[in-house]
């Protein structure tokens, strides 16, 4: 068997699909984007594929290294980005090849479910209260938001006191079990950080996440002992290599590696059993397509450190279209009390409806991560 052809298909809301197909007629998907860099990511798996037309798709792990050490440069969100979508599509042939789900070719089960969050509030958060009422009515256990607006390196209280109003406002919302996942998405510098993090642990949350960019994470040290709440990070850390020095120095409990930037299913496989020798855990960030998130639980099935799953359903972000528009069966990922069963299909477990996504190509999109400033005018996280 050999690889014959690829085409990409750029969809919204903000989304970048990859399908391979083989002489033998076996098609794998694969979702290869980078938010607000599609075209970018478009042109590096165009490079990419050069190199793997006429081989034996099967080989997953010669492809993976001839990607990623072969062009002497390598790393970072494009290109591993690009690897990521490509490998999932990889596997999702593979599995169809043995008539088998991706999971039980790397092993097996190790569940046959998993829990998964939903977002409340979007990139400014406000009335999350009753957001989050409306998520838990509908069976999910666990939520999670933004917790801030832009902040300077020291700001007011008056922010802090912001933030601490809306997790009070969820948590009184929901009730004291409720899990609470508070992205600080690195717009929180190191000072602030150390007080907000004394300032939530009344209201328990679930952890904490990128409490500072993964650049500074050295910072985490000092973060980690300020508080008992659990720290995540990871969602822009992209292979073995970026989270090797996080693991050793103990710099948090929860990682997030994206099965869309961090390598695919190959690699993250390989990151999140790293983790599990630290006793780290983990919740695959995850705020992307059908078929990202179906490569997700099919590397959560096999991973015992695995706990929680990000998906998009209803994300602020999905304007237009939403995850499960572009599948036959949207069944597969159907959400029973706060979770979500294993897919066992061949492959990835899903079956994209091709149809649809021809249609919503020629809409397309051109999705950008929005520019905010502070109010003297200097660039601010978003």
């Amino acid at each position: 068997m050999k690889i014959k052809s690829y085409e990409l298909f750029q969809v919204p809301p903000r989304w970048l699909f990859l399908k391979i197909e083989t002489d033998e007629g076996i098609v794998g998907w694969g979702e290869p984007v980078i938010e607000g860099k599609a075209a970018t990511v478009k042109a590096a798996v165009d490079e990419l594929m050069e190199n793997l037309i006429g081989k034996d798709p099967l080989n997953i792990e010669d492809h993976w290294n001839l990607m990623y050490r072969a062009g002497f440069y390598r790393g970072g969100p494009i290109l591993m980005s690009a690897i990521s979508g490509i490998d999932q599509a990889l596997w999702d042939i593979k599995g169809k090849y043995y008539n088998a789900p991706v999971h039980q070719l790397l092993g097996g089960k190790a569940r046959e479910s998993i829990k998964v969050y939903s977002w409340i509030g979007g990139d400014r958060p406000s009335d999350v209260g009753e957001a989050a009422k409306d998520v838990v009515s509908k069976g999910f256990t666990a939520v999670k938001m933004n917790g801030t607006e832009e902040l300077q390196y020291v700001d007011s209280y008056e922010k802090i006191d912001q933030v601490i109003e809306r997790i009070a406002a969820v948590r009184e919302s929901v009730g004291p079990h409720i899990g609470i996942g508070i992205d600080f998405h690195g717009r929180v510098h190191k000072p602030m950080a150390k007080i907000l993090v004394k300032e939530l642990e009344a209201y328990r949350p679930m952890f904490i996440e990128e409490p500072v960019l993964p650049e500074n994470n050295e910072a985490l040290r000092e973060i980690v002992n300020h508080t008992a709440i659990p720290i995540a990070t990871g969602e822009r850390m992209y292979s073995k290599w970026d989270f090797k020095r996080l693991l050793t120095d103990g710099y948090a409990d929860i990682i997030q590696p994206d099965l869309s930037h961090a390598g695919g299913i190959t690699e993250c496989k390989k990151i999140i059993s790293m983790a599990e020798a630290f006793d780290v855990a983990a919740a695959p960030h995850c705020p992307l397509g059908p078929i990202a998130l179906a490569a997700c639980l099919q590397v959560d099935a096999t991973c015992h450190n695995a706990f929680i799953q990000e998906q998009s359903l209803g994300i602020h972000y999905n304007q237009g279209s939403d995850l499960l528009d572009y599948i036959i069966d949207n069944q597969v990922f159907k959400y029973e009390e706060g979770y979500v069963k294993i897919p066992d299909g061949a492959g990835l477990g899903i079956e994209i409806n091709e149809d649809h996504v021809r249609k919503m190509t020629e809409i397309g999109h051109n999705w950008r991560n929005p520019v905010w400033r502070h109010k003297d005018g200097s660039i601010a996280e978003w």
